[in-house]
C-alpha cells in the first residue's frame, strides 16, 4: 500500500510541476506588460477557468490527500520497523540457572588495592585500583577527604 502511494504520489508530483509550468500568466497579455490590469480588483481580472487550471486544482488537491496519506502511514508503522542489529543472525543467550553462583571475574597477579578503615571503629575494606592500559593516562578525580558535617 505504501509502494502503490508513493508511485502515485511522484506521479501526481510530476503533473502538478509540468501544468504549473504550461499555464501563462494572468497579466500576459499586451496590456499587462505596460501596467494595465483592466480591472480595480486586488489580484487583476477573474477570467473563465481554463482546463489548465482546473486540472492545476485537482492536481494540488490529489497531491495534499497523498502527502496527508504518507505521513499518516508513515507515523503508524514507524515503531514496526526491524533494525539491522535484530535482523543479524547473532545467537540468542540462555540465562544461567537459579541455582548458580555469580562468576566472580579474577584478581590479575600483582594488582594494586587500597585498605580503607572507616573512622568511626567499623570493619577495614580492601578495595581493589583500577589501572588504565599501559600506554594511557588516567587523570585522578579530586575530591576531599573530611566528611561533610
Amino acid at each position: 500500500m505504501l509502494i502503490l502511494l508513493t508511485i502515485v504520489h511522484v506521479i501526481v508530483c510530476i503533473f502538478l510541476i509540468i501544468v504549473v509550468l504550461l499555464q501563462s500568466g494572468k497579466a500576459a497579455d499586451l496590456a499587462g506588460a505596460f501596467g494595465g490590469m483592466g480591472s480595480q480588483t486586488a489580484f487583476g481580472p477573474r477570467g473563465s477557468a481554463t482546463m489548465l487550471s482546473q486540472a492545476t486544482t485537482a492536481a494540488a488537491i490529489l497531491f495534499m490527500i497523498t502527502s496527508l496519506s504518507l505521513s499518516i502511514l508513515a507515523t503508524r508503522t514507524a515503531g514496526v520497523s526491524r533494525t539491522v542489529l535484530d535482523s543479524s543472525g547473532s545467537k540468542q543467550t540462555v540465562p544461567a540457572k537459579s541455582g548458580a553462583a555469580p562468576v566472580r571475574p579474577a584478581k590479575p597477579a600483582g594488582a594494586p588495592s587500597v585498605t580503607v578503615t572507616p573512622s568511626g571503629g567499623g570493619p577495614s575494606k580492601t578495595i581493589p585500583l583500577q589501572m588504565p592500559p599501559s600506554g594511557q593516562s588516567q587523570k585522578a578525580p579530586v575530591s576531599s577527604a573530611t566528611p561533610k558535617k
